[in-house]
């Protein structure tokens, strides 16, 4: 059933692999969000410079633009702008300048409807 206080609350996701991708668009689309999807940091930002978004979450390990770079990159454009970031590899963060401190939630991959729901109240509490 949709949660009727996320109706209306835009979210850009980003990821380089399509099927998972579509499985989180679909968990968050049953919760109401509206959401539009980008399969790299470099689409993602043509579509963040053209629209609003209330909230990006953002795989960290892509081809390219890693999501880091994508936060980075965003929160220049709009310093206030949520951003989950999602990794199965926090070692890697350690490796890329700590891009946790550019984000406001990171999200353990693999992860379930519960913990994406845990990491959203975060920034919509």
């Amino acid at each position: 059933m949709q949660n009727q206080k996320n109706l209306g609350k835009r979210i850009l996701l980003v990821d380089d692999e399509p099927s998972v991708s579509k499985a989180i668009k679909m968990l968050l689309e049953y919760d109401g969000f509206t959401v539009q999807t980008a399969e790299n940091g470099e689409a993602a930002l043509a579509l963040f410079e053209q629209d609003q978004f209330d909230l990006v979450i953002t795989d960290f390990s892509m081809h390219g633009m890693t999501g880091g770079q994508l936060a980075a990159r965003i929160k220049q454009l709009r310093p206030g702008q949520p951003v989950i970031l999602a990794t199965a590899s926090i070692y890697k963060l350690e490796e890329a300048k700590h891009p946790a401190r550019i984000v406001d939630y990171i999200l353990d991959k693999p992860f379930g409807l519960r913990e994406l729901r845990e990491a959203i109240a975060s920034i919509f509490p």
